[in-house]
């Protein structure tokens, strides 16, 4: 524990400094009153006190024990927001508030895929987001597997009555119905197969026929596409019994802020607290939720009193094309005007790499045609795809260690930033400046 603990303090250093020079290239000459090397010091100190009893990683577990899964429309998501809000209510955090946003409501129903030829075989498939349901009795088709759109382009007058087993990363169900394909089974989006599909949201192309579609594991992609190379005939029987359900409303975005002593609007930090209905959500995005709730902790807990104001918001809806966030957005349009930066914290939280931060294209918000500056935390998340939105990712893929490390950086970088003299720059598609 010692040398793990060394360890992370080290990496802290390291970050610190980086961000140092960074804030030392943002303001040249001219540094804010309460910004000094000292005083992120004490913030990274300040997160290590909790390294015994991981605050972060407990706060995490708790809410993923406690709620499971919070999908899009469910009762399970309003009780994470509850939970959420309740937590935050404890925590002695500013302005804890709920807003309404409607929120898209799919239910994915049972669902079942058999290979019938060359041999009998049961298929792990988890239907995409928004599919269609099969017809009462099911689907009952030859495979035809493709490895490329190209390929089913060529091969659009064989396609008919047939189900299209996409061999390559996801593409839209939409691409097989327009030659005719009676459903398609896409190959999960992960570069490490353990016989588990991975689901995804999908949408649909205005005028072409709605078919239904899902994700199957790469074991059984490949599997197909060898015996299909070998001239083996594949008949798939398949069933699923999505509904799609009319909008709901729901309590979301549980915010909670630190008032900035002469402006309003500084630094928002975000993490989603909807997840698919397949996992607890902890890695993507309850990892997330939870550093974003510990970043204002931390600098609660030493006291310290941004000239902007600091605030923590988290997303609903995100899993089905960012809804909940693109609603917030239209809400407080004119707070975004004048906004320093949105954190974005969608990509799990695994330990931070030295260049910490990647831009964030902000597609939630584009609609609006005014745009801000957006950063996604930066980590090593190389086994990120093994787990996303699969029943693997649970608590176990979260380390305590590294969730306290993420927590460190977003309190220091959010701390430093929102004390920043000037703004960073931005455009309207107008100006386009």
């Amino acid at each position: 524990m010692t040398g793990n603990k060394s360890r992370c303090q080290n990496s802290i250093s390291q970050l610190l400094l980086t961000l140092l020079i960074l804030c030392g290239l943002l303001q040249c000459d001219s540094r804010p009153h309460s910004y000094d090397s000292k005083l992120l010091s004490e913030i990274s100190k300040e997160v290590f006190k909790y390294s015994d009893i991981n605050r972060s990683y407990e706060r995490l577990a708790e809410l993923t024990d406690t709620i499971g899964n919070g999908v899009s429309g469910s009762k399970d998501l309003d009780l994470a927001i509850k939970y959420m809000y309740n937590a935050l209510t404890r925590d002695g955090l500013e302005n804890v508030h709920l807003e309404l946003v409607k929120i898209p409501h799919w239910v994915r129903g049972e669902e079942n895929g058999v290979m019938l030829l060359p041999r009998n075989h049961t298929l792990a498939i988890l239907g995409l987001g928004s599919s269609v349901e099969t017809p009462p009795g099911g689907i009952e088709a030859e495979v035809m597997v493709v490895e490329t759109f190209e390929e089913l382009k060529k091969r659009a007058s064989d396609t008919k009555g047939k189900i299209v087993v996409y061999n390559q990363p996801f593409v839209r169900a939409s691409k097989a119905a327009k030659v005719g394909a009676v459903a398609s089974l896409i190959r999960s989006v992960t570069p490490f197969g353990i016989n588990s599909p991975h689901t995804s949201w999908q949408w649909y192309q205005p005028g072409v026929a709605q078919i239904p579609t899902a994700c199957i594991t790469v074991e059984d992609a490949q599997m197909m596409a060898r015996m299909t190379r070998r001239g083996q005939r594949i008949v798939v029987h398949l069933t699923m019994r999505a509904q799609t359900l009319p909008d709901v409303d729901s309590q979301s975005t549980p915010l909670s802020l630190l008032i900035g002593l002469l402006h309003p609007c500084g630094v928002a930090q975000s993490g989603h607290l909807d997840s698919w209905d397949v996992s607890q959500g902890a890695m993507d995005d309850g990892g997330g939720v939870t550093i974003s709730w510990e970043a204002l902790s931390f600098i609660r807990d030493l006291g310290l009193h941004p000239i902007r104001t600091l605030r923590t918001v988290l997303w609903s809806a995100e899993e089905r094309g960012g809804m909940g966030a693109a609603q917030y957005f239209k809400q407080h349009k004119v707070h975004f005007l004048i906004i320093l930066i949105l954190l974005c914290s969608f990509t799990g939280s695994d330990k931070p790499w030295k260049d910490n931060f990647h831009t964030y294209e902000s597609h939630h918000f584009s609609s609006v045609h005014y745009f801000f500056p957006s950063a996604s935390l930066h980590t090593a998340d190389q086994r990120y795809f093994w787990f996303h939105h699969s029943d693997g990712d649970t608590m176990s893929v979260q380390n305590p260690e590294e969730m306290n490390l993420c927590s460190a950086v977003w309190a220091v970088v959010a701390y430093v930033v929102v004390d920043l003299d000037e703004m960073f720059p931005r455009y309207t598609e107008k100006n386009n400046q």
